[in-house]
């Protein structure tokens, strides 16, 4: 059995970088792509080199062993896994791939600052024949796309296919079953909705929300409270630089005063502003607040250790958009020497018999059959990713546009919350820092 390490940052979700005056330094990179792609490739005496940084216990990790297994009956290769931690590879990745010691394929980080970067720099493979030969681009919505294509700056959203993602995430509300019952509160409809329940749980003594704001997942929220508000124009140009974002307009000034409203109204705990992810998360597990409004990657840990309530999980109400995107992506670097059989792997993982053994195993496919998930909360996980995607609901993340917007999010937020700063004069803040960042990006 391969050992395999999940690195503590891998849930991180990596900012966009200043990618200016980056450019193509090889021929993997941004030229046109007219490879013949052979779809039933000999492996007989070849050896894939794979890296990835997946846990064997994880979704992705059982999912992935049964597709090395699958591969090497169909191609006769071997496959030889490096074991790799997630920030051996973001800290490693430029100077090896530029190397005869990159390996055919690995698990990257999506984003601008990860994979679009070495994109732009020509370390990375141009996948739109593989992708065209194989139909991956009819398996993924339009918004999963978006983190798997880069322009030769290194932006998400358009240009070439550099990576093929095989998994989803996304922000959702998970709660508390038997709190909900006990108060006679049913699943909101509504934002209005979910506002009476917040308020019928303060009513009773109960503050509502877990949350954090040293950390995720208070940014979430406040991003997702401006999605309320927003459209998918709105999102492009919060994202992808695609329009001026105006940081006293309607989304973002309902998000910060919204924010700020729910902790006077003593839904948000004062304390939120000193506790981390870890802390909001173990306090939604503990039953001491009936709403954590955070990522699908909490779904495992919660279904094996919250054992003494129900729970349950649903979509943000009042919105059709809400923060995720696709999983990290498989890339085969320039260098590789066996890129056939690296696009013959990737096509194993996105099989329907493989995405389906992610699902029942607390992941989220991009292109199981739906029929072939039988976990009921798995169903209800994927349902909700489903129902996200088909109405072009993924809206990314909110610190994705610049590498530092993350901790200023986050700082600009505790302001909020300790009253040090308005709501006005916070969006003034992280509209400053937000226009530093992106600065010669557009």
């Amino acid at each position: 059995m391969r050992k395999r390490h999940l690195a503590l940052g891998a849930i991180v979700v990596a900012g966009a970088m200043l990618l200016a005056g980056c450019s193509s330094s090889s021929s993997g990179g941004n030229g046109s792509n007219g490879d013949t792609i052979n779809k039933n490739p000999d492996g007989k005496g070849k050896t894939l080199t794979l890296w990835d940084y997946e846990d064997d216990t994880s979704a992705m990790g059982i999912a992935w062993n049964a597709a090395i297994k699958q591969f090497e009956q169909e191609t006769g290769a071997k496959v030889k896994f490096e074991a790799k931690a997630f920030e051996q590879i973001r800290t490693t990745a430029s100077q090896v791939l530029n190397s005869n010691k990159a390996p055919d394929i690995l698990e990257y980080n999506k984003g601008n600052a990860t994979a679009g970067l070495i994109s732009s720099q020509g370390l990375l493979t141009n996948l739109d024949s593989a992708v065209k030969a194989y139909g991956w681009d009819k398996k993924l919505a339009p918004s999963l796309q978006t983190t798997a294509k880069y322009s030769k700056k290194g932006i998400m959203g358009s240009g070439n296919w550099f990576g093929v993602p095989t998994y989803g995430e996304y922000v959702e509300v998970y709660y508390n079953k038997d709190m909900f019952a006990k108060y006679g509160i049913e699943i909101p409809k509504t934002l209005d909705d979910f506002e009476k329940a917040m308020a019928t749980f303060k009513e009773n003594g109960v503050t509502p929300l877990a949350e954090s704001a040293a950390e995720y997942p208070l940014g979430q929220l406040w991003y997702q409270l401006a999605l309320t508000k927003a459209d998918r124009n709105w999102v492009n140009a919060y994202q992808t630089y695609t329009d001026k974002v105006d940081w006293q307009g309607k989304e973002l000034s309902y998000a910060t005063k919204t924010i700020k409203d729910w902790e006077d109204k003593g839904y948000i705990s004062k304390d939120a502003t000193g506790l981390k992810a870890e802390d909001a998360g173990t306090a939604f597990e503990a039953g001491k607040y009936p709403i954590f409004f955070s990522g699908s990657w909490w779904y495992g840990r919660f279904t094996n250790e919250i054992k003494g309530y129900d729970w349950g999980t649903f979509l943000f109400p009042g919105t059709t958009m809400s923060p995720g995107s696709a999983g990290n992506m498989w890339v085969v670097p320039a260098n590789a020497k066996n890129k056939d059989l690296a696009y013959k792997f990737i096509d194993i993982t996105m099989s329907p018999k493989i995405q389906a053994l992610m699902g029942n195993n607390g992941g989220i496919p991009v292109a199981a059959d739906p029929a072939d998930i039988t976990d009921p909360k798995s169903k209800e996980l994927i349902a909700n990713f489903n129902a996200l995607t088909d109405k072009d609901g993924i809206a990314f993340y909110p610190d994705w546009p610049t590498p530092t917007f993350y901790d200023q999010l986050n700082a600009g937020l505790q302001e909020l919350l300790n009253g040090t700063k308005s709501p006005k004069d916070v969006n003034t803040e992280l509209g400053t820092e937000y226009e530093q960042g992106i600065a010669g990006v557009k």
